[in-house]
């Protein structure tokens, strides 16, 4: 048995940065406390959703957010999905990025978000990441002692060529922070996690901010875990909380001896890319 255990810590996101990352430190604190091995938090953790300000709030890898986790990380002895926020890049660039700390506060992955959130639903959401963010291009998976992960963010969460690139490297779990909205999340965000779960036969972490009514950009909330068999083993309400889960990570095996698709693919008929073809980013 791989048993693991992973605190999903549902935060609210204010403007105010510095309080953001006082209640992240804090909760990766009592995840620790919990006996947590990984703890995970959401997309934009330190920054309001909005495409105007990802600029004003942006920092470089190394900056004040990046040092503030990596520090976490290497006091608890704690693994830590630091949610995301915007990055820039030495060419002024802007990213939503993802990174993962090891237990010695080590970057042992980055992730730029490679599908940018520009939507238009009619009488629902309007959002467009392009008007100031890039798109980045790697597939990201990373080692740990329990294994092989993936992680991705949010909208990524569509697209389930990421996914079976990722399936295909020998993911045991995903890690992804996310923040759907009012208009998307009641319909597909359990959706899509249990199929992406399910699909690739796969663990899905999925990681969102609290609900907050009044902010420009109301998260669904609804933290979701996801197993192989695209069962929901847990998902949280709509108000802050940290909750802690262990889960068997080996039972992936079980599931793809019962059900061997990853076994079944037809390369001779279709095949999906190289997921080391793209370039770092």
């Amino acid at each position: 048995m791989k048993n693991i255990k992973i605190s999903q810590i549902q935060m609210p996101v204010s403007p105010d940065k510095a309080e953001c990352l006082a209640c992240a430190s804090d909760a990766v604190a009592r995840a620790a406390q919990e006996g947590a091995d990984i703890a995970a938090l959401p997309e934009m953790f330190c920054c309001p959703y909005h495409v105007d300000l990802f600029p004003l709030y942006a920092e470089k890898e190394g900056g004040r957010i990046w040092q503030t986790c990596s520090a976490l990380a290497k006091k608890y002895h704690i693994y830590l999905s630091a949610g995301t926020l915007p990055e820039e890049d030495k060419e002024g660039r802007i990213y939503n990025t993802a990174w993962v700390f090891d237990r010695e506060g080590r970057q042992i992955a980055r992730h730029r978000k490679m599908h940018l959130f520009d939507i238009n639903v009619e009488g629902g959401q309007y959002f467009q990441e392009s008007a100031t963010l890039t798109a980045g291009n790697s597939v990201t998976t990373f080692e740990t002692e329990f294994g092989t992960f993936g992680l991705a963010i949010c909208f990524d969460l569509r697209f389930p060529e990421l996914f079976r690139l990722m399936a295909l490297r020998g993911i045991k779990a995903c890690l992804v922070p996310a923040s759907f909205n009012m208009t998307t999340g009641p319909m597909h965000w359990e959706l899509l996690a249990r199929s992406q779960a399910l699909n690739n036969q796969i663990f899905l972490i999925a990681t969102a901010p609290a609900r907050v009514p009044d902010s420009s950009y109301v998260s669904w909330a609804h933290s979701i875990v996801a197993d192989p068999w695209g069962r929901v083993v847990s998902q949280l309400g709509t108000e802050p909380e940290i909750r802690t889960i262990q889960i068997d990570l080996d039972e992936i095996y079980g599931v793809r001896r019962q059900i061997p698709v990853l076994d079944r693919l037809r390369t001779d008929v279709y095949r999906i890319g190289d997921a080391d073809s793209h370039p770092s980013g």
